[in-house]
């Protein structure tokens, strides 16, 4: 079932049930772009009044409700313990999660409330006004130091998975086409490094996964940042999280033609942001010495998804040149994206010549 499709029986079945079920008849309800390859609908349900929500509405059969409780216990832990974050809604059932059937097809529904504040994009990537964007990064590696704190005492009721239940030789081989041998061969080399790696509370538990400016919402008055997006919340090491803010840093210098500014920028960059972090948790030298390999991890969770949703819409497989840029920086072994290396381009960021698979 594609999002067109659930689409129309949420139209016309789903949202009464929900609304019902959730008290949200007196507000206006509006369907939420997606981006491609999403496995959620979403609706913005708005009210003067009140706080304004967002329901979202998984319709691939990926995950069973144990999986959607995992998650949503975790977001609620971390909101009762005062991590910015958007909290989850109980249902009038008193319920965080709701299941609905339309024929023989099931819906798991869960509703949220809408992060406070505004995305960057909404502001042409311009930070709040009187404010350094120093204090950006800060608060960036706080909000997540906060949660990684919260995530070492957490003890779930229900168990998320782990990365290596998804992420392992026989998901690598049957997602990567065997027309890539050397990427799947990189793939399995990186899974031996990280099978081999110290999992201990204080480097590894429940993490965001996806911990960027599109998943987090700026109180334009304070700066403060609530987070939101948990969907591929689940156990790994804290490192990935840190990795993704390093990447999503590079954006504010990718034009920069001088790769020793833009190797300046980022340490300095990266430097306030765990600045932040620290305010919250700890974390070691050694373990931060770790950056690379997790920006590559990273990559790989990249390419991988990129295959997954091509599989997922039955296409055969393509690429585009940001998707071989990055299989580029993997095989060729070039780290930190290929962002201080002479594969990158300031005038074409991030992109590499297409080549057959």
């Amino acid at each position: 079932m594609n999002r067109n499709q659930v689409l129309r029986i949420a139209e016309s079945h789903l949202l009464p049930t929900i609304k019902e079920r959730y008290g949200l008849d007196n507000y206006k309800i509006s369907v939420i772009e997606a981006h491609e390859g999403g496995r959620n609908l979403f609706y913005l349900c708005e009210h003067e009044n009140v706080g304004d929500k967002v329901i979202r509405i998984a319709f691939l059969p990926d995950r069973d409700a144990q999986d959607f409780l995992s998650e949503l216990e975790f977001i609620r832990y971390l909101s009762t313990h005062g991590a910015g974050v958007a909290d989850v809604i109980d249902s009038r059932h008193g319920r965080l999660l709701e299941e609905v059937s339309h024929g023989d097809q099931r819906f798991f529904v869960s509703v949220f409330d809408k992060a406070r504040g505004d995305q960057l994009v909404d502001h042409g990537y311009r930070y709040r006004e009187g404010a350094p964007m120093s204090e950006y990064y800060f608060n960036c590696g706080k909000t997540l130091g906060k949660i990684h704190d919260l995530s070492k005492k957490y003890e779930p009721e229900h168990r998320r998975y782990r990365f290596f239940d998804k992420y392992n030789p026989e998901f690598i081989n049957q997602i990567i086409p065997n027309s890539l041998p050397l990427l799947k061969g990189k793939f399995l080399d990186l899974l031996q490094i990280l099978n081999g790696m110290e999992r201990t509370p204080e480097t590894f538990g429940m993490v965001h996964f996806d911990y960027s400016d599109g998943n987090y919402m700026i109180d334009y008055e304070t700066g403060d940042i609530t987070v939101f997006d948990f969907d591929n919340t689940c156990f790994c090491w804290y490192m990935i999280d840190l990795a993704s803010i390093w990447q999503h840093g590079v954006g504010w210098i990718q034009f920069e033609p001088n790769a020793d500014k833009r190797r300046q920028f980022m340490t300095e960059y990266f430097e306030r942001v765990i600045e932040g972090y620290r305010s919250e948790t700890e974390i070691d030298d050694e373990t931060l010495a770790s950056l690379p390999l997790f920006i590559k991890v990273n990559l790989m969770e990249s390419i991988i998804d990129a295959f997954e949703v091509m599989r997922n819409n039955d296409e055969e497989p393509e690429w585009e040149e940001d998707l071989a840029y990055l299989i580029k920086c993997v095989e060729d072994d070039i780290p930190y994206m290929g962002f201080y290396h002479e594969i990158y381009s300031a005038d074409e960021p991030f992109e590499y010549e297409v080549r057959e698979i």
